[in-house]
Order: C-alpha cells, then structure tokens, then sequence
C-alpha cells in the first residue's frame, strides 16, 4: 500500500487516508473520547506472524493473562528467594520451611511460604548487568539492546499474541507508582497498539469518563452517528489506516464503559480490607479487576528495593508488604478460578550482593539471583537451580533472561520459537539460542 510509513510511528503526512477527506464524508469525533485514541495500530505491513490462524485464534480464546509484580530497583533474593542462614553474606534472618516439601524461603515471608504449592523459584538467574537501565531493558525484553530495532517488552508481546482485536478492555495495562520513574514499558516494533496504558498520575485512567456537560443520551447518539459514517466511509476504501481508526475509537468506547474496573471502592469492604491500605495492595486488586475482564497482561511495580544501605530494615517493610499482597492476589485468583488462567511473576532487574556494605546495604548483583512464577502452566512446590552456600555463583542449573521468556511464554502456551519478521529480518519471540525450564513447567 503505498504512502505507508516504515518505522511503525503513525505519521498523518503518510497516510493514504487525508483528514480533510475524511471529513468531508461527514465523520465526527465525540468530544468527550478526549485524546485517548491516538495511533493504535502498529505499522503490521511490516511485521508478520509466521504462523497459521488457527493456532493464534485458539491462543486468544483460551483467556490467558498475566500478572507481573515488579520489584522495582532489585530486591535480595537472600531476603526472599534464596537464604542464605549462618552464611556469612545471609544477613540476621531464618529460612523457614514452606508448605512445600524440601523448599524454604526467608522468614520475612511467612504468608507465602504456605502458598508454595501455587509457585516455582528460580534461584539461578544469570543475566551479568547490574545497571538499573541496561538490566530493567534486558529484564523486560528477555534480550540485549541492539540499536537496529527497538524490541518489544514482555507486555507488548504478551498483548499482540493473546489479546483480542475486538477486546473492549486495554492488552496491556502499567499501574501508576510514583516511584517507577522512567520504567513506561514498549511495545518496539509491534506498534503503538500494543503499548501499555500506563497510568503515571493516578490508578484510574484519564480521560475516559464521559463529560457531565454531554448527556448520556447525546453521548450514544453521536457514537451511532460516527459508527454510521464510518462504516459508510469505510465500505468504499480499503485502508489500513481506516480500519486503525474505526479500531480506536471502538476501544476507547470500550474503555469508557470499562472505567468502573479501576475503582476498587466498587469491591465488598471485606475485599477491601483483605488486600489491605497499601498502594501495592490496592493494585495488586486493580490487577485482579482487570484480568478478570479479560485484560492479558498488567504490570504492578512496587519500588525502593534499591537498598544499598539499610538493606535489613528495608526488606522488612518491602517483603511484608509483597508477602502479603501477593497471597491475598494469589487466593483471591484461586477462589475465582483464575489462577489456573493468570500467570504471576515477580522479578526486578536484578538481585543483590552477597557482600553486606559499610552501610549495611547490599549492591547491584545479576550473576545469581532469583524469580518467581506462580499459577498457570507452571509446577508449584519446585525451587530450581542452586548457588553455591554464600550466593556468589550460579553451581547448577543457570538460566539467562532469555530462558526465562522462553520459560514464561511456554507456560502461556506461546510457542517461544515462533517469530515475526520485521522488514526481512526473522525476530523470534524468546532471544536466540534460549531454551525454556521444563522444571518448572507443570
């Protein structure tokens, strides 16, 4: 098609579709839609899905989510995932036994360490970048930077192959903390329709509330006149561009309707009151909300794991409030039915030192450290890989950030060798040479 842009950036000077021609066929834009539509479809002449659409259509209809709790700044795996008691880098804490046999974990975690059945540990990540940048990028793409393409991140890829084009709901939502900073997520080369809705003011979205001063009944009629004329201009042009604008305004209708999903006042006070008054446990009940609707992925960041100094007294208040919010998420999925469809996993960009500093803080660390994944697809009760009694080295199992993806999109049901082509490059969808961690996979 011609006049189409190559970056996957909707720029209106290339399109084959002018403004000023599609107003003169009378469309119209709903005021109170505000500026939420934007350019929702990525540039998808330039990106292929080498794969039948059978096995895509089946993926979307088997509802599949994700919850990612993101440890923001890298918490300690010797404080959460891999103790190191009597060691001289364990620091003051116990390991206490889980209710799964064998496997134990840090004492500030008390609450999960009865919902082991539910998760695998990965205590042997090797990922060799403790920089917060170039580590939270590696993380959350499964891959190295590389300045010839911009990769899509595990949201953008988990929304483009398990969300539904006609999804009322966002594929891809980041919930606001003020402490999450630059960290937006992409979508790369899959496009702005893949990008996250990220909320960097307040947990629920702006602009998607209808204004008071448009009645309700005015509200509909002028979606039926716009749906109307769409429909009219679209039946004589065959566009890409059209249909990405019919697709917006589609969703941000849904959207609207959808607001509701944001507001955890509409939870029973018991509910409420489960997940507690923390901000990380309100999301953690947005998140639930959400995948629920059938959104397939969110992200919830809780930061300040950064502790290079007071790491002992900081992991006490970070590790209460994630051991808490996470198993009241994780029972709350279960009582619902939803776990065995929603995968959670905490991970930040890397873990700790074993060296305890002047400060007593621990540093940045990514040679072994440790992740976890709970619910669907994976083998609860499983502590895999190991490290050496004072954490410094990976001695069996190690796995890359690319193991990982390939681990989490098998646990999806996403064939992690399957790849797009971009231009005439093949891309796949877990870095090459990674292999998933059949250990952990149920």
């Amino acid at each position: 098609m011609a006049n189409r842009p190559t970056s996957g950036l909707c720029i209106p000077s290339q399109h084959g579709l002018s403004r000023r021609g599609f107003f003169s066929q009378g469309a119209l834009k709903a005021s109170a839609i505000g500026g939420v539509a934007g350019c929702f479809a990525a540039d998808m002449g330039q990106i292929h899905a080498l794969r039948s659409e059978e096995i895509a259509g089946e993926l979307k209809r088997q509802d599949k989510r994700v919850i990612l709790l993101w440890l923001a700044g890298g918490a300690s795996q010797f404080e959460t995932w891999d103790p190191k008691p009597g060691a001289k880098t364990g620091g003051p804490f116990r390991a206490i036994q889980t209710n799964a046999t064998g496997v134990h974990i840090s004492e500030l975690l008390p609450e999960l360490s009865q919902r082991m059945h539910h998760t695998a540990i990965i205590r042997s990540l090797n990922t060799k970048i403790a920089d917060h940048g170039r580590g939270a990028d590696l993380m959350e793409t499964g891959r190295l930077k590389d300045p010839s393409i911009l990769y899509p991140d595990l949201g953008a890829v988990v929304a483009r192959e398990l969300g539904r084009l006609e999804s009322k709901v966002p594929d891809y939502v980041s919930l606001y903390t003020s402490t999450e900073g630059r960290r937006k997520g992409t979508s790369g080369f899959l496009g702005a329709r893949y990008a996250p809705m990220f909320l960097s003011e307040s947990m629920i979205p702006p602009n998607i509330v209808r204004a008071e001063s448009l009645p309700e009944i005015d509200h509909k009629d002028r979606a039926a006149l716009r749906d109307a004329l769409g429909r009219r201009f679209a039946s004589a042009r065959r566009s890409d561009s059209v249909d990405s604008q019919n697709s917006a305004y589609q969703r941000v209708h849904g959207l609207m309707a959808s607001a509701e999903l944001f507001d955890i006042s509409k939870e029973p006070a018991d509910v409420q009151a489960r997940y507690g008054p923390t901000q990380f446990g309100h999301q953690c009940l947005i998140a639930r909300r959400l995948v629920e609707a059938g959104v397939p992925f969110v992200k919830v960041a809780r930061a300040w794991w950064d502790s290079h100094g007071q790491n002992f007294e900081t992991h006490q208040e970070l590790c209460a409030d994630l051991d808490h919010s996470m198993s009241v998420l994780l029972d709350d999925l279960e009582q619902r039915g939803l776990l065995k469809n929603t995968l959670v996993i905490t991970l930040g960009e890397f873990g700790r030192t074993p060296q305890i500093n002047s400060s007593l803080g621990r540093d940045h660390f990514a040679s072994a450290w440790s992740c976890s994944l709970s619910g669907l697809g994976i083998r609860g009760g499983v502590a895999y890989g190991k490290t050496d009694p004072e954490g410094h080295t990976v001695v069996e199992g190690e796995a890359s950030a690319g193991d990982l993806f390939a681990t989490i999109l098998t646990a999806l049901g996403i064939d992690y060798k399957h790849e797009y082509t971009v231009g005439a490059r093949p891309v796949p969808l877990s870095d090459f040479g990674s292999e998933p961690i059949a250990e952990v996979l149920a």
